[in-house]
């Protein structure tokens, strides 16, 4: 089984391949004798962190000499709380050690954040310079590693720095999730729901027929191909309309806008990024539902896939609703005063709206947090 992907955009059109044991191919891929994407005997650095680096490492590295190129790595601890400036130095000093040039390019081997980060780092360096994207997390590969989004945290909120940057290529290889942790492969099943309430009701359907979602093993392999095609294919149309967020691409943040909130509130340590978006999501549904925007029917429907992949459901603690709604004033998505938030009219059909009050997503952020 193998889908490629276009994700085409005017000036920056690449690919998105996914094939078991794509690992293998990279740098023939990368060095295609009709169109290099990074000309052969460039040197290239290899972003990653030590677990990720140590099952997949040696495969990867032997693909990309093997094609001809140098290979020098930069291994980073993994984690939403190491994606700092720090970090960015870095690998920013690991690419003055191995001597890199414009026509260079760096790889990120990793999750969300090492994909982030390594791309972010790409951008800046020398003025910008290439970047493959190689996601080794179910989350990394339907969402963060298409699109050129590119960052980093700041104290006060999440992905505040940043830029957009494309890739060259993203390399999906869905062997890889073997060794993804089960919390893991449930917090990229976030995404894909997301993709279902936003765009594609077909995905949507075959989620909810689906025996489980909530762990690798049980989900087939046909299953996962579908999931991971249908899911970056919805991703690519929406980046493909709209690359810098204009307009449209802001339907992408859906459970994002207070997500990010409950993720920020609790310092990035209690609640992971796709378990962040699936309470954002299940806010945005009951918000949704109590301005009679979408049947209460609809609602239940999504609540119950969410819970299905075992994603949780109410907000924890220590995250407080004023410090939310406090945070939710420091979004990226605020204009002139005003959270934008991205909420569901039916299953595959969501708008964006700036009118909702404090006083409207108070109740729903009360109801949700843990007694």
């Amino acid at each position: 089984m193998k889908s490629i992907i276009a994700v085409d955009l005017p000036q920056n059109a690449y690919k998105v391949m996914i094939a078991p044991d794509a690992l293998d191919h990279v740098g023939g891929w990368l060095a295609d004798h009709q169109k290099p994407l990074v000309p052969t005997g460039q040197k290239l650095l290899v972003v990653s962190n030590p677990v990720i680096f140590r099952h997949y490492g040696d495969r990867l590295v032997q693909s990309l000499t093997a094609a001809g190129y140098q290979v020098s790595t930069c291994l980073l601890p993994a984690g939403e709380r190491y994606k700092t400036l720090r970090s960015i130095q870095k690998i920013h000093d690991a690419a003055y050690q191995a001597k890199l040039e414009r026509k260079s390019a760096m790889v990120a081997l990793g999750g969300g954040v090492i994909g982030d980060m390594t791309g972010f780092a790409a951008a800046t360096w020398l003025r910008g310079i290439g970047v493959v994207q190689i996601p080794t997390s179910l989350l990394a590969m339907v969402d963060a590693s298409i699109g050129g989004k590119t960052g980093v945290n700041h104290p006060h909120g999440k992905n505040l720095i940043g830029a957009f940057h494309q890739p060259r290529l993203v390399v999906i290889d869905p062997n890889v999730l073997k060794t993804l942790p089960a919390r893991e492969f449930r917090a990229g099943m976030a995404e894909v729901i997301k993709y279902g309430i936003i765009w594609d009701a077909a995905l949507f359907e075959t989620l909810t027929q689906a025996p489980r979602l909530d762990q690798y093993r049980y989900v087939s392999g046909e299953l996962l191909q579908t999931i991971l095609t249908r899911s970056c294919q919805a991703k690519a149309e929406v980046v493909a309309q709209d690359e810098k967020e204009a307009g449209l691409r802001a339907i992408l943040n859906y459970g994002h806008t207070i997500g990010h909130a409950v993720e920020s509130a609790t310092g990035y340590r209690t609640v992971n990024h796709g378990e962040a978006v699936a309470i954002g999501m299940i806010a945005a549904g009951r918000l949704a539902t109590t301005l009679q925007l979408w049947p209460a029917a609809a609602e239940q429907r999504q609540t119950e896939l969410i819970a299905k992949a075992k994603l949780p459901s109410q907000i924890p603690p220590n995250a407080e609703t004023e410090r939310l709604i406090a945070l939710l004033q420091a979004d990226k998505k605020v204009e002139a005063g005003r959270v934008r938030f991205i909420l569901p009219k039916a299953i595959a059909d969501v708008f964006i709206t700036d009118q909702v009050t404090d006083n409207d997503i108070r109740p729903v952020l009360a109801a949700m947090t843990n007694p």
